[in-house]
């Protein structure tokens, strides 16, 4: 396992990140290699928008629970508005 990673290593880090299970050590890998690639550095920043977003919606339930048509839309117009921004 080099300090260089590619973009599949990147996303997966990234991904990892999101939930706290990241080490130091891939944060330094991936924050190097978002210096460079634009792509990743997109996908990274849809990713935080997204965990934004879906993280003040998420509520545990018994699984029958469903959003309503209004917490739907209401949850696609925050993202769309987001998107925008970036």
């Amino acid at each position: 396992m080099g300090f260089i990673i590619n973009c599949d290593e990147a996303t997966t880090i990234c991904d990892k990140n999101q939930y706290g299970e990241a080490s130091i050590y891939d944060k330094i890998r991936l924050n190097f290699h978002l210096l460079m690639c634009k792509f990743c550095m997109s996908y990274t920043k849809q990713n935080n928008i997204m965990t934004q977003i879906f993280g003040k919606n998420l509520n545990p339930c018994s699984g029958s629970e469903q959003l309503s048509d209004d917490e739907k839309k209401e949850i696609d117009k925050n993202v769309h508005k987001e998107l925008e921004k970036h």
